[in-house]
């Protein structure tokens, strides 16, 4: 990581020239990350929820963070705490900006510990919006090794597969960590996703330490054979082939455990339509691919009655894949 870090300085400006505005509000994208069968490595943008961020520039140098709203109080305003100015802060040492004051405001408009990357979003944002600042125009692709250290801070791991695509926006492969190496991916352009987040605590450290660290060879391959396949339908825009090949003999069996009713909703969303349906991160959201907007709907409506009848609130989302990822707003 650390040297990702370097080589992402040695391709920003580090100048001292003076910002070309003195305020920006952005917005980023939630994720889905593992994309059933491809844990820690595939991961997509959608369209909504997201997160904003509000940064502006003061004449005190060093990052404050001012206010928060959206979380319940449950998110530190020390920047030294914090995801979103951890980020800032290791991007302006990069360019050698400690001069630079930033002042910031992060607005949640996405449920915490979702499994849609709350804590991604809101990282994205803060670095989209930094350089945007800055009028730094490198590929946004090196800002990727910053976020990861707020991912870092968030879970207790530097994984990629939620902040690439909210970053990048699109369907994204991470090929390797050691070095970096993450592809956009393209895909089917009718391709809905239909997400329900039921409100259940799973936290993003705890649903890791289940997962197993011994796996058997013959689930292996059929693991690898399935992300295999999913690129591949990806690639050639063949739905069934990307519905057949999300299935997951590794990750899921465990975290299921953690969501109420799992196979019932899984059951309940193909009998609706679904091209496929699982885990969106490590929950406890879920979600399927469907061909069309009417039948993701359909989906969502269907699964939010099954667990209001077992008293778990829910909400829900539908979206095509965001391939446009971090924008300015207004």
């Amino acid at each position: 990581m650390e040297q990702e870090l370097k080589e992402a300085a040695q391709q920003s400006p580090a100048t001292g020239n003076s910002p070309q505005a003195t305020d920006i509000k952005v917005f980023a994208p939630a994720t889905v990350a593992n994309v059933v069968c491809g844990f820690d490595v595939l991961g997509f943008a959608v369209n909504e929820p997201g997160d904003e961020v509000v940064m502006r520039v003061t004449n005190k140098p060093g990052i404050t963070i001012s206010k928060i709203t959206g979380d319940d109080g449950r998110l530190p305003l020390d920047p030294a705490k914090n995801t979103v100015s951890v980020s800032v802060q290791h991007y302006l040492d990069s360019i050698d900006r400690k001069d630079l004051g930033l002042d910031i405001e992060l607005h949640k408009k996405m449920p915490i510990g979702s499994g849609l990357g709350s804590s991604s979003a809101s990282t994205v944002a803060g670095l989209f919006a930094v350089k945007t600042l800055l009028g730094d125009d490198t590929d946004v692709a090196k800002l990727l090794p910053f976020a990861m250290k707020g991912e870092e801070m968030a879970c207790g791991h530097g994984h990629a597969d939620n902040v690439a695509p909210a970053l990048l926006g699109g369907f994204v492969l991470i090929r390797s960590y050691e070095p970096l190496d993450v592809i956009r991916l393209p895909h089917p352009p009718g391709l809905y996703c239909a997400i329900v987040f039921p409100d259940v605590d799973v936290p993003t450290r705890e649903a890791r330490q289940i997962i197993r660290n011994k796996i058997l060879m013959k689930d292996a391959v059929t693991q690898w054979g399935n992300i295999a396949g999913l690129v591949s339908g990806l690639y050639t825009q063949d739905i069934d082939l990307i519905g057949r090949s999300m299935q997951d003999v590794l990750v899921e069996p465990v975290r299921s455990i953690l969501i109420p009713d799992f196979y019932i909703m899984r059951e309940l969303a193909m009998q609706a339509g679904a091209v496929s349906f699982g885990i969106s991160g490590s929950g406890p959201s879920v979600f399927a691919f469907t061909r069309d907007e009417e039948t993701a709907r359909q989906i969502t409506q269907t699964l939010q009655k099954h667990l209001a009848g077992i008293k778990i609130n829910s909400n829900s989302y539908v979206s095509t894949i965001n391939d446009a990822g971090p924008r300015v707003l207004g």
